[in-house]
């Protein structure tokens, strides 16, 4: 059980074997990413990097909000030489480079950084109260932290121009059929079918779940001919891996295999 103790702006549990749940807690602030929530967020992402026993994570925030944007008292004090510290920018590439699965039940607000950082997760559970936006522009600013690039790539451009553009948000059916969520579920079935989910992967050998995340993240930034040479070689390691062994004798043996990791 990780220590909870040193954290102020959110909650860290282990409610399933090999599970990991980190809950936003910011609650009067509607969850507002202030530089210190983003660098507890990340502290705990690297500690369960670090756990073997986590082999996944669930990020929730509240019911009403998942996270309403960047903490706009914070920024209002920024100019361009702190901006160009590129504090907050480590932090972000520490959610982006999190190499376990990563998975986001998100009920009522995602808006800006919220919805960033739902990107930046791997799969999206959204409850049927989620609400994505990108409204930056409503306070002479843009998306920073990957929303004009993430969100273009995943629902399209035309879409993204609406939400950057516009400021306009979309609910968790139009999510959902944009290929933004995967899932739609009742607000309160949300973070336990997350959970859920990240048991079930967490029943699979971490070392092909790790490699198989890191292939499909690939796709993104990588030509056809790299991804599949990059996806051989991934394949090719595995097969030399203890799990892969017993993947095969649990399955023509007719039994439930035990994956160590190895």
């Amino acid at each position: 059980m990780p220590d909870t103790t040193a954290y102020t702006d959110i909650l860290v549990a282990d409610p399933a074997p090999h599970v990991r749940q980190i809950t936003m807690n910011r609650p009067k602030q509607l969850n507002a990413l202030s530089a210190n929530h983003l660098n507890e967020i990340v502290a705990a992402l690297e500690l369960a990097a670090e756990d073997d026993e986590v082999r996944a994570v669930v990020l929730t925030g509240g019911e009403k909000v998942f996270a309403a944007g960047a903490d706009l008292t914070e920024m209002a004090k920024r100019d361009i030489a702190t901006t160009l510290k590129g504090t907050r920018d480590r932090a972000w590439e520490g959610v982006r480079k999190f190499p376990k699965p990563l998975i986001a039940a998100v009920n009522g607000y995602a808006l800006g950084g919220g919805c960033e950082i739902a990107m930046h997760c791997d799969i999206i559970i959204a409850g049927d109260t989620a609400k994505f936006g990108q409204p930056e522009v409503n306070v002479g600013i843009m998306p920073g932290a990957g929303g004009t690039q993430r969100l273009a790539r995943t629902v399209g451009k035309s879409l993204a121009m609406k939400m950057v553009l516009a400021g306009e948000m979309i609910d968790a059916e139009s999510a959902l059929r944009a290929g933004l969520a995967v899932e739609v579920v009742p607000h309160e079935m949300a973070v336990e079918r997350a959970l859920r989910l990240a048991a079930t992967i967490a029943q699979k050998p971490p070392i092909a779940v790790r490699l198989a995340k890191e292939a499909v993240l690939k796709s993104y930034d990588m030509t056809l001919e790299n991804g599949l040479d990059f996806e051989r070689r991934a394949f090719t390691i595995l097969l030399a891996t203890a799990d892969m062994k017993e993947g095969v004798a649990a399955f023509l043996e007719k039994r439930k295999p035990t994956f160590q990791g190895r």
